[in-house]
């Protein structure tokens, strides 16, 4: 339709001003090649960008002629193309700056950055554990014959250093080793910044035990072993700083964020406390497996499908034949007509849904009654294989094989009156069935995978997992999140609208009710009326 378009524009030209056209289009490109020749001698580093060639209009190119590879035209030409003006030999546009970022990025690969990451962290690690050792061997293995003995004060630092080193072991691996979660598009600062202060401190320790001494020699291998002793507690006070800033300081709730499904307006909303926009969205993509009901895009086409049928039912005939005033009596009448199916409109929605209500219904009783009856059939077998020899006894997936064929036909037309067909597969639905008739459940537990619509998480992979999701924010990803801050979470088939709120300041106050106050004296008087 587009092509169409824009194709139609060009009909009110005549020959000569598309010949005019033509002539002035190879004008243009023996001019742009000129200029790029030139600019080539001149500097080594240039940029070349290649428009798509120029399509011709149509009707000038023969229909015999196959269109080849290269004159294809790319869908997304009116974003891609580059103008090249009078004043710019070189230009690039948004489009091709993200387009040679995405290249880079995907040269490189999720893969190997996760394994870089996780390369530089062991190098880290390794340099961190090995340096209060390497402190207490250097004396040892380059001037032995000069070191002080060790007494026990001495030798009782050094069961302080093996445990805290320990210590500082199990606490590395429970914070830092453990599986990723997610792939982030940019890095964690504070997770950076803590390795940059333990590589900074690491270093510091090194610069001063080579000058103080290992240039020097120094003898008192007490104050060695103290030294040592010194790292590792400023290594298990840095720890503790980095379970404040990656633990701690997120566990208050700060902002009440609304997500928002941009296909059927699912909303839920959560607490965060201060995340980066990154992270945020991180955790709102682990709530929505769990929280959000499968997308399923076949509820969705009912509404397109009976907005076609209005459009569809609206016909204009011209009586009265071609006239000027034709087209001004097509667009009141289609007004007219429009105006007519609104106001009827209402009615046929009431109807479809109440029918389609009934039709739920109908399916649903006829489902349940199926299922009981295979349920009590199983339960009569299971009493029959009692009475069996142990080698001839049925296990629960052959026994879910021999009943799924009695329910299946009720429980496919309920699936497709429901439109959820394509969440379940025949061997999903066998698998669930033996998991049922293997823990003894009820066939009311069986149904309710079908009957309500689970969470995400409920159903199989190829259902529901996204292969990438696309997290679009003006601002940066990894600033935190403030009082109005809005961002886009997308993927192939929907997205996810996500706004942010701050927690409003509550402040109470005291209200102090004496005891006293409560007290009262119920007087009787012996005289009453009759």
């Amino acid at each position: 339709m587009d092509t169409e378009s824009t194709y139609s524009g060009y009909s009110y030209y005549s020959g000569r001003s598309r010949g005019s056209h033509r002539h002035s289009e190879r004008s243009r490109e023996r001019h742009s090649k000129s200029r790029s020749k030139d600019s080539s001698s001149r500097s080594e580093k240039n940029v070349t960008i290649n428009a798509p060639p120029a399509e011709p209009l149509l009707g000038d190119q023969p229909p015999t002629q196959p269109p080849t590879g290269d004159d294809t035209q790319d869908d997304n030409w009116g974003e891609t193309t580059t103008a090249v003006t009078g004043t710019s030999e070189h230009s690039l546009s948004q489009e091709d700056i993200v387009r040679i970022t995405k290249d880079l990025e995907e040269s490189v690969g999720l893969g190997c950055r996760r394994y870089l990451s996780l390369t530089l962290g062991l190098l880290l690690g390794l340099l961190v554990f090995l340096t209060p050792l390497a402190f207490l061997v250097l004396p040892q293995v380059l001037w032995p014959e000069r070191v002080q003995p060790c007494g026990t004060a001495c030798e009782g630092l050094f069961i302080s250093v093996a445990f805290k080193l320990l210590i500082l072991l199990l606490a590395v691996w429970a914070l830092f080793l453990r599986p990723p979660r997610a792939a982030l598009p940019r890095i964690f600062v504070f997770r950076a910044l803590l390795a940059l202060l333990v590589l900074l401190l690491v270093l510091s320790y090194w610069l001063f035990y080579g000058v103080r001494i290992l240039d020097s020699q120094d003898e008192n291998y007490q104050g060695i072993v103290q030294y040592a002793v010194s790292l590792v507690d400023a290594l298990l006070f840095v720890h503790y700083l980095a379970i404040v800033l990656l633990e701690l300081r997120q566990l208050q709730p700060c902002f009440c964020v609304s997500v928002t499904r941009n296909t059927d307006g699912e909303t839920r909303h959560y607490n965060l406390g201060q995340l980066s926009i990154q992270r945020a969205a991180m955790v709102i993509l682990e709530n929505y497996y769990k929280d959000f009901p499968v997308h399923n895009p076949a509820l969705l086409t009912a509404s397109k499908s009976r907005a076609a049928k209005h459009l569809a039912g609206l016909k204009v005939y011209n009586v009265d034949g071609p006239g000027n005033n034709a087209t001004a009596g097509q667009s009141r009448a289609m007004i007219a007509a429009a105006a007519r199916r609104r106001d009827t409109s209402h009615n046929e929605l009431y109807y479809e849904e109440a029918d389609h209500e009934r039709r739920v219904r109908k399916r649903k009783a006829r489902l349940v009654v199926a299922v009981e009856e295979a349920f009590t059939h199983v339960r009569r077998m299971q009493e029959e294989e009692l009475k069996k020899p142990p080698g001839e006894v049925m296990d629960p997936r052959e026994a879910a094989q021999a009943i799924f064929p009695s329910m299946a036909r009720a429980l496919q037309k309920y699936l497709r009156t429901t439109r959820q067909q394509h969440c379940h597969s025949m061997e999903s639905i066998q698998k669930h069935l033996a998991f049922c008739i293997t823990h003894n459940m009820t066939p009311k537990a069986f149904l309710e995978s079908y009957l309500t619509p689970g969470p995400t998480l409920q159903y199989g992979r190829e259902r529901w997992m996204a292969s990438q999701w696309t997290l679009v924010s003006e601002a940066s990803v990894t600033s935190s999140l403030r009082d109005g801050t809005a961002f886009l979470l997308k993927c192939i088939d929907f997205s996810l609208v996500v706004t942010t709120k701050g927690i409003p300041y509550i402040k109470l106050s005291e209200e102090f009710i004496d005891p006293k106050s409560h007290k009262f004296v119920l007087r009787l008087q012996s005289e009453t009326s009759v």
